[in-house]
């Protein structure tokens, strides 16, 4: 198949809709999605029928009657959504995406292994995209930051595939994973001490929203003052809203910054040994894989850390069986990913030629979404989704195949060790709310709680003890939090415990194998998460 080049600012191109109909017949599931938005027409009389209220069930059904998997509707509940469609399509279901583009979501467990496994038949290349070809997609479409083809290896298969995913493994496999977990702790003390007076917090917005993206810009050689905006342009890009390109673009020129400082003073960080690989990447290639691992380690990464909070806060039978020694922290993260994985679909893969899965008839050209959470809650393979696969890491909330994840281990770190540092500063943390008070939004991609209010009884910041390594200028202090000089004077608010890392600032970087600062020893967290979980 020839795919012609993408246009140089690298997004789908095209202008629109189009106004003519699709020649197929109408009654052909696959005809009523391919057909534009302007297929489904005004009635024979002329007369345009007025839009369903605000809240309508008719907003969740397209042209031909296809449901919707963007809007209000298909947010509210997308676990209901996905049952819905397994229930009346199988393990492939016929869905529109915003601008009421047709796509396959894949529902099935071993279907999205399929496909995720044959690159040959659905190519992660959009360049296969039939409508894009065709030019019904608009350049600022909002799912164009994620779809467009760009120089990245989760967009290319084959050879330039290997060498481009190479660069991105290689440079990973340079991180010392102890160092990279001290840094985890010592973010997750630095957010925590910025609470730990008031004896309560939103740890969505205060802990889990943060975290990530404070180890990440370290991670990547980026000054940790970018990671605020970070935050909301991540979040704003994958919900796949009319502002994403705009955010997308944000993200794009401060990495363009970030390579450019690099070039002239290179470091023991992500992005300078990008730069410096033996697979030669250009810029361009260097700024792109910056973003996809920025943005995707970011999400799933925040969205995996609240739900294990919310797990361990609300699931009796889950805090039972740490308590009881039955399951480990990073067992319980396991059965996170299989119950509640940080990213609900992956966009996407693109038919390389006519073909057949699960009984549907995929022409060439067409989108397919792989459905990552309700392939773990496949029937075929969970009947019963109360039983507990604990420690099972065949999920599918990192994808599979050639294309999966290669960062899953740094994102588990993170995660893991930053549920350990919290648990053990606020030992009997406990949610502030009814359970049925907490909300979750949703978008094509993710799907993540709103807050996460808890209390606990109120801790001075921990004092930082200073480092005989720690040469340059001493950390800078942070303002005083309110409660912290009452704290002071009338000792109603105990200190914590001594922490045993080194100050944030003014330490060697411990990122890097080979910094010179021997490695901690492992912190015993599984008895101060017993304590926690009992009481004690």
């Amino acid at each position: 198949m020839t795919v012609p080049p993408p246009d140089p600012a690298g997004s789908v191109r095209g202008t629109g809709t189009p106004t003519a109909t699709d020649p197929r017949s109408a009654t052909d599931p696959r005809s009523a999605a391919s057909a534009p938005t302007s297929a489904a027409g005004p009635p024979p009389s002329g007369r345009a029928e007025p839009a369903p209220p605000p809240g309508c069930p008719a907003h969740a059904y397209g042209p031909g009657g296809l449901i919707r998997l963007y809007g209000p509707e298909a947010e509210t509940d997308p676990m209901g959504l996905y049952e819905r469609l397994r229930a009346q399509h199988g393990a492939v279901a016929p869905v529109l995406l915003h601008g009421d583009l047709p796509a396959w979501l894949v529902l099935g467990y071993r279907e999205n292994l399929d496909v995720a496994r044959t690159p040959s038949r659905f190519s992660r290349d959009s360049r296969h995209w039939r409508l894009a070809r065709e030019g019904r997609v608009a350049p600022d479409h909002p799912l164009a930051p994620v779809v467009a083809w760009q120089p990245m290896c989760t967009q290319v298969d084959g050879r330039e595939h290997e060498r481009l995913r190479g660069a991105v493994t290689d440079s990973i496999d340079r991180f010392d994973r102890r160092g990279i977990r001290r840094t985890v702790t010592r973010s997750a003390h630095l957010l925590i001490d910025r609470f730990c007076v008031d004896g309560r917090a939103d740890l969505v917005r205060q802990f889990s929203d943060h975290l990530p993206m404070l180890v990440m810009t370290r991670l990547l050689g980026m000054p940790e003052s970018y990671g605020p905006k970070l935050v909301d342009a991540a979040r704003d890009l994958l919900k796949g809203t009319e502002t994403a390109v705009a955010s997308n673009d944000y993200v794009l020129r401060a990495l363009r910054r970030l390579v450019a400082r690099k070039h002239a003073s290179p470091g023991q960080d992500f992005a300078s040994w990008l730069i410096e690989h033996p697979a030669g990447l250009t810029d361009d290639e260097v700024e792109q894989h910056l973003r996809l691992v920025l943005i995707a380690a970011y999400e799933t990464t925040a969205n995996l850390i609240i739900n294990m909070l919310r797990m361990v806060l609300t699931d009796r039978r889950f805090r039972a069986d740490l308590a009881g020694g039955h399951m480990t922290l990073p067992d319980a993260m396991e059965q996170v990913l299989w119950d509640e994985p940080p990213m609900m679909t992956a966009v996407g893969r693109w038919a390389t030629g006519d073909t057949e899965l699960a009984g549907q008839s995929i022409r060439a050209g067409d989108l397919l979404i792989l459905g990552l959470a309700a392939g773990n809650l496949d029937p075929a393979i969970r009947p019963d989704p109360s039983v507990p696969v604990h420690g099972n890491r065949s999920h599918l909330a990192f994808s599979g195949g050639p294309h999966e994840c290669p960062g899953q281990d740094i994102g588990r770190a993170i995660a893991d060790t930053g549920v350990e540092a919290l648990l053990a500063r606020l030992p009997d943390l406990r949610l502030a709310v009814e359970e049925t008070e907490l909300s979750w939004v949703s978008a094509l991609m993710t799907r993540h709680l709103t807050a996460l209010p808890v209390e606990f009884t109120p801790h001075r910041p921990a004092p930082e003890e200073t480092s005989p390594a720690a040469a340059g200028p001493a950390p800078s202090r942070r303002a005083e939090l309110p409660g912290e000089a009452a704290g002071r004077a009338g000792a109603a608010v105990p200190a914590a415990p001594p922490r045993t890392e080194a100050a944030v600032a003014g330490v060697p970087d411990p990122l890097a194998a080979g910094s010179g600062r021997p490695p901690l020893p492992a912190a015993p967290w599984w008895r101060r998460a017993v304590r926690w979980f009992t009481g004690g």
